[in-house]
C-alpha cells in the first residue's frame, strides 16, 4: 500500500555526508534493501520496523521543526509509498534528500528531491546491481557517490566518472573512503594527485558517535 511504509526509525541529528553534511536534519530510515553491501553501515534496517502511515510520518517529522529530511534506509525505494512521502515532503517546504543505492529506477522521485545515487564498485561485492540508466535522469540538483575499498575501487570509479561524466550530469560526485578499510588521507592523495572533479567526503556522523544506529 502506497499509504503506509514499514520504517526502522525517525530520529534527528546532523547529516554525516553529501552536500549537507554538517546541517541539523531529520532522518526518516525506511525499512528492507534488495543488497547486500559487504560495507553496510544499517543491516539493522533490513528487517523488522514499524509500520506507518504517511501522515503519522508527516507529524513525526514536524515534531522537529526541521529544515532538512532525508529519507534513507535499506533501500528506500524498495517500497512504493516512498515516492508519495517523497512528494509530501517536498510539499511542506522542506529540502528533501534521497539515499538510493543505484539498484532502483530513480526516474519517478520527484524533482525537487536530491537524489544520492550511490554507484557500487567492486569491492562493495553488489556491483552488478548498478543501474546504469538512473545515469540518463540525473540532474545539476543530484549527487553521485562512490564508496571506495581499495586503490582498485578508486581506479573503476575514477574510469566511470570520465566514462559516464558525472561531474556535468550531477551537481556533485562523492568519494568516500569505505570505513576502516581505505586510509582517508591516501584517497585525498589519489584525487589530488588525478585533479579529480570530485569531493571528497568523510562519514561526519561515525567520527562523532561511532556509527551508533539513531545518529
Amino acid at each position: 500500500m502506497q499509504n503506509t511504509l514499514r520504517i526502522t526509525e525517525i530520529f534527528y541529528s546532523l547529516q554525516g555526508e553529501a552536500r549537507t553534511s554538517g546541517l541539523p536534519t531529520v532522518f526518516v530510515r525506511l525499512t528492507g534493501c534488495p543488497l547486500r553491501c559487504q560495507y553496510c553501515d544499517s543491516a539493522y534496517a533490513f528487517s523488522g520496523g514499524e509500520i506507518m502511515s504517511l501522515q503519522a510520518i508527516l507529524e513525526r517529522v514536524a515534531s522537529f521543526n526541521p529544515r532538512y529530511i532525508c529519507v534513507t534506509g535499506g533501500e528506500p525505494l524498495a517500497q512504493p509509498g516512498c515516492l508519495p512521502l517523497l512528494q509530501q515532503l517536498c510539499d511542506a517546504g522542506y529540502e528533501v534528500s534521497l539515499e538510493t543505492s543505484g539498484a532502483l529506477d530513480i526516474s519517478a522521485v520527484d524533482e525537487r528531491v536530491s537524489r544520492v545515487v550511490d554507484l557500487k564498485t567492486p569491492g562493495s561485492a553488489e556491483v552488478g546491481r548498478n543501474l546504469y540508466e538512473n545515469i540518463n535522469w540525473l540532474t545539476s540538483n543530484d549527487q553521485v557517490k562512490f564508496v571506495i575499498c581499495s586503490r582498485e575501487d578508486y581506479d573503476w570509479a575514477a574510469s566511470k566518472l570520465i566514462e559516464y561524466r558525472l561531474h556535468e550530469r550531477a551537481g556533485e560526485v562523492l568519494f568516500s573512503p569505505s570505513y576502516g578499510q581505505v586510509d582517508a588521507r591516501a584517497l585525498a592523495e589519489w584525487i589530488i594527485s588525478d585533479n579529480l572533479p570530485v569531493r571528497m567526503q568523510l562519514q561526519l556522523h561515525k567520527i562523532l558517535w561511532d556509527d551508533a544506529p539513531g545518529h
